[in-house]
């Protein structure tokens, strides 16, 4: 077997990632510029060039779209594949180690160093379609580990997330897959049906300034098996701050910071699942 050599980087490697199609290849070296690669013949297709630091790993989506680095200068960074042009920086106060979308590309796992006064954690983004509705905030963040954490990757079905690192453990973690793109102050589980509603928004110092809509004042609903959204209650103006189903499992309640409590009724086929 003769190898093709690839010279690209002017610094040593840190990690390696072929699309799901198996035609291109990226790399990461502590060059600071990710690198894309044909992979049958070996030739350079593009880099990407925008951070400021080594780079520690990457992932490429399914439809090998989009693109995720982590890096030693404190972000994380999202690109178009094809064009190389960066789409948005995630924002951290440590170096961003490991980087990994989950199945469907909706969520990425992003771990960050132990780093002057910051403890290593591993955090969960969403990544939105639309930029316009990208934000930097994280859905969970996870912490209690000793030590860099130098990988971390979804278990099946996205319901786990499996870490390794300097502690010589591997741990496994509950995702918590009901993940929303707002802050969650109140959960509740209904006592009938197969559902889970969350309620949350911006924090209310903050509410003042903000339209009701762009704050998220919500319930949510999400079913309790598949982890998947279906469906959420509008109303309040501002964070939803308690929630509660009716023993019956055909209502439920919303206080907010408001000063409202709301009722809220729903008829048999309200979530399209038989009472």
């Amino acid at each position: 077997m003769r190898p093709i050599l690839m010279k690209g980087h002017e610094r040593p490697l840190t990690f390696l990632r072929y699309n799901r199609d198996g035609d291109l290849l990226f790399s990461c070296a502590k060059d600071h510029t990710p690198t894309v690669w044909y992979a049958d013949n070996g030739d350079r297709l593009g880099t990407y060039r925008g951070h400021n630091g080594a780079v520690w790993s990457c992932d490429v989506s399914r439809d090998s779209a989009r693109l995720i680095t982590g890096s030693a200068d404190q972000t994380a960074k999202l690109w178009e594949v094809s064009t190389g042009r960066e789409l948005f920086s995630f924002r951290f106060d440590a170096p961003a180690r490991s980087v990994e979308f989950a199945i469907g590309d909706a969520l990425a796992v992003i771990t960050t160093d132990n780093f002057m006064d910051h403890v290593p954690t591993v955090q969960i983004k969403h990544i939105a379609e639309d930029l316009d509705d990208q934000t930097d905030e994280s859905a969970l963040v996870i912490t209690g580990i000793k030590g860099r954490i130098n990988r971390a990757v979804w278990g099946p079905l996205n319901r786990t997330i499996i870490t390794a690192g300097e502690d010589a453990t591997i741990r496994i973690w509950d995702s918590e897959t009901y993940v929303t793109e707002r802050p969650v102050n109140a959960v509740d589980i209904s006592p009938t049906h197969d559902t889970v509603v969350l309620g949350g928004g911006q924090d209310a110092m903050n509410v003042t300034m903000t339209d009701r809509r762009a704050g998220k004042f919500e319930a949510k609903f999400y079913h309790k098996i598949l982890q998947e959204e279906i469906g959420g209650v509008k109303g309040h103006f501002g964070p939803i701050n308690a929630l509660a189903f009716n023993p019956d499992g055909r209502s439920f309640s919303s206080g907010g910071e408001d000063g409202y409590v709301r009722l809220h009724h729903f008829d048999s086929d309200y979530f399209n699942i038989k009472m």
